[in-house]
């Protein structure tokens, strides 16, 4: 090879190392933002040996197809599989007999694995994994949601029961976005992420490809020839990237190869190369590191809001599902007591008429003894469609779909029952506060929602600067053809070639002087790019100064008053949850206080209607005295079954007050986040009831019809 020949070689091959280098800085630059978030560690407990249901698909979406060893996935749609919409095998583990024996911790498993309320807040994990991976790209972030899905009904949210507040957001979710524009609590959001624009950090390569052919008649006499014919073919490539300090980068290669009938055109084909290496540093607005990866910064510590936001759904959710169990512990207890009552009031009935008959009693005890059995029938009537309507909530709540029959028709037996300790446990108040501080999500997401801000606050005092760029470029062009034959100056004399006339400065008087008839290579010309044989470099910079800049300014102040709302916000949120940990804290004493008073109150009625159910065997009490006792033992039980339930709802209460529900559960996040419960949860305080044996053998009592 030539001597020159092997130096364009060379320079060839140390321009693409230097392409190639960059290209793998940025691509390196994508890897090292991309760390996985940590996944939680399982408990070493012993694992529930039950057929595991279909898990929830996890991966992680914050890194980008590869070109390896699929050169195309990056650009192919990637497809997720569809939602399993079939019931976890839990349910039919728990069928007995056409009944599902439901214990609270049952519930809670189910409710982990089948809640569709789950299911939908748990695609929003990989929601923000897309958003990271759009941040290493340079682009804007979409935001995500930091709310709480609440579409299932009962329990006291959503549908049935409606607590205020819930339920403020679209489709059934409370308000809530750990994105720009973000409006919650009283605050706007919506300077977060504004700043300079960002150049996209992954490269982009692009070209052009034309064949043109132009043909023009002639309207001079300059034009050499009555119709001007010009074959052109233009290749352009170019190869841009950003940097998160602030840099810019542009490589641009482009030909041109034109040939002409044209006979003032010296060379046909003319073919013309010439490359480009420019580079520009931000020196005021979009300096550095802060303005540039701002975007990532937010994305990640939006993807830390979804996964405090997903132990807020889990949270909300088992608060739901175990209030909806004791709903539905009372709804049978309620339904025992009045059918206690009814058996009772139907007995008194038929004694009294007996009495009636043989003449100890006036015939208008029989009447209000009757009076009181359609008033208990009436009881019994409501609080069966009341039980039968809990029975439905608890069944949608701990599926996915109620199509199976069996599964529509099953009564759900409560198995578990409230275990009353002997003493109330008293805890310091300010311990439940500092517990609740410590684990409560929303403080949480308000403080990673804080932190975010005050990114942004970075980003836009940057922007407010005016512009100043620094630039420095190098490029090159070459020139290759064959001599035109149709060109004036190739037929002419010397001293014709001198007027007029391209060629070497040579005097036309030098016998060494010879007219370029050979052609020049196209690889020449690729050498006369790196050679300086017509060189193009220069260094500069841009300065852009916006007069008054009112819009920075008021973009600058808006963000700060966003923070220091954010601030005040955070601070309200913490007396809202003092206030909450000791309001649930008052709730309980209470309550306690209520069971022990309507255990008081059972145990009187029950005196009472024994002592009067004696007076009236010897005579000394009428019948209405008797029915007037049981109406009151019923209602002390049914007042009793209210209290206990109302009790172990305010444990559960002051569990979510604290941030501690899932603790004191033993719920373990990782099974959330699979949709696979492999450590059973354990509810405190609760205990097996003692007549389920009875229950499973006894069919539904039906409602009786009211005597005619």
């Amino acid at each position: 090879m030539s001597l020159p020949g092997l130096k364009f070689a060379c320079r060839l091959m140390a321009a693409m190392i230097v392409v190639g280098g960059l290209a793998v800085t940025g691509w390196a630059q994508d890897s090292s933002q991309s760390t996985p978030p940590a996944s939680s560690a399982a408990s070493q407990s012993t694992p529930v040996q039950t057929p595991q249901p279909q898990q929830f698909h996890l991966e992680s979406f914050d890194k980008p197809a590869g070109y390896f060893p699929n050169p195309i996935a990056p650009y192919k749609a990637r497809y997720l599989p569809r939602p399993n919409l079939n019931n976890t095998p839990r349910i039919e583990q728990l069928m007995q007999n056409g009944k599902i024996m439901l214990s609270v911790d049952d519930a809670v498993a189910l409710a982990l694995e089948n809640n569709l309320d789950i299911g939908i807040a748990r695609y929003n994990l990989n929601i923000a994994d897309t958003d990271v991976l759009r941040a290493k790209a340079g682009a804007a972030i979409l935001g995500v949601f930091a709310g709480t899905v609440q579409n299932t009904p009962g329990g006291g949210v959503g549908g049935l029961g409606v607590q205020a507040g819930s339920g403020a957001g679209a489709g059934g979710t409370t308000a809530g976005a750990g994105g720009a524009g973000a409006g919650l609590g009283g605050l706007v959001g919506s300077t977060l992420g504004l700043g300079p624009q960002i150049t996209s950090f992954d490269p982009i390569l692009n070209g052009t490809l034309q064949w043109d052919h132009f043909n023009q008649l002639a309207s001079s006499v300059f034009t050499g020839v009555p119709v001007l014919s010009q074959n052109t073919q233009t290749y352009s490539f170019a190869y841009t990237q950003g940097f998160q300090s602030g840099t810019n980068l542009l490589v641009g290669f482009n030909n041109t190869r034109q040939s002409t009938n044209s006979p003032f055109t010296s060379l046909s084909p003319v073919i013309n190369p010439n490359f480009t290496f420019r580079l520009t540093q931000h020196l005021l607005q979009g300096f550095g590191f802060p303005a540039n990866n701002r975007f990532i910064r937010i994305a990640k510590n939006n993807r830390e809001v979804t996964d405090v936001a997903f132990r807020l759904q889990v949270i909300t959710t088992v608060d739901q599902i175990e209030n909806m169990y004791w709903d539905l512990v009372f709804a049978y207890e309620n339904v025992r007591v009045q059918q206690e009552s009814l058996a009772f009031a139907q007995k008194t009935l038929s004694d009294t008429q007996k009495q009636v008959q043989i003449g100890s009693l006036a015939p208008i005890e029989v009447v209000r003894a009757q009076s009181t059995v359609a008033a208990d029938q009436q009881s019994l009537i409501q609080a069966q469609n009341n039980l039968q309507l809990q029975q439905l909530l608890m069944k949608n709540a701990l599926s996915r779909t109620l199509v199976d029959p069996r599964l529509a028709d099953a009564e759900v037996i409560p198995t578990s029952t409230i275990q009353l300790s002997a003493q109330e446990e008293v805890t310091p108040t300010q311990d439940l506060v500092n517990d609740a501080l410590g684990h409560r999500p929303e403080l949480a997401e308000a403080r990673i929602n804080l932190a975010s801000q005050e990114i942004s606050n970075k980003a836009v005092r940057s922007a407010l600067l005016p512009t100043l760029d620094l630039f420095a470029y190098y490029g090159g062009s070459g020139l290759a053809g064959a001599q035109n034959s149709a060109n004036l100056c190739a037929n002419l004399s010397s001293l014709q070639q001198a007027f007029g006339c391209a060629g070497p400065p040579i005097p036309v008087t030098s016998p060494s002087y010879i007219p370029p008839a050979q052609p020049v290579s196209y690889g020449t010309a690729l050498n006369q790019l790196v050679d300086s044989a017509a060189p193009d470099k220069g260094l500069g910079l841009t300065l852009n100064i916006p007069i008054r800049n009112r819009a920075g300014q008021a973009t600058q102040i808006r963000s700060e008053m966003e923070y220091r709302q954010a601030q005040m916000r955070l601070q309200q949120i913490e007396n809202e949850i003092r206030i909450e940990v000791r309001n649930a804290q008052f709730t309980l004493t209470q309550n306690r206080a209520a069971v022990a008073s309507a255990q008081a109150a059972v145990a009187l009625g029950r005196t009472s209607l024994d002592a009067e159910q004696k007076k009236l065997n010897l005579g000394a009490s009428t019948s209405t005295l008797v029915l007037q006792n049981q109406s009151a033992l019923a209602t002390a039980e049914s007042t009793l079954v209210s209290a206990m339930s109302a009790y172990e709802k305010s444990r559960i209460e002051l569990d979510r007050a604290t941030g501690l529900l899932l603790d004191h559960n033993g719920i373990i996040m990782a099974d959330a986040e699979r949709g696979q419960v492999t450590h059973m949860p354990t509810v405190p305080n609760v205990a097996p009831r003692q007549d389920v044996k009875s229950i499973m053998e006894t069919p539904q009592q039906q409602a009786p019809q009211p005597q005619k």
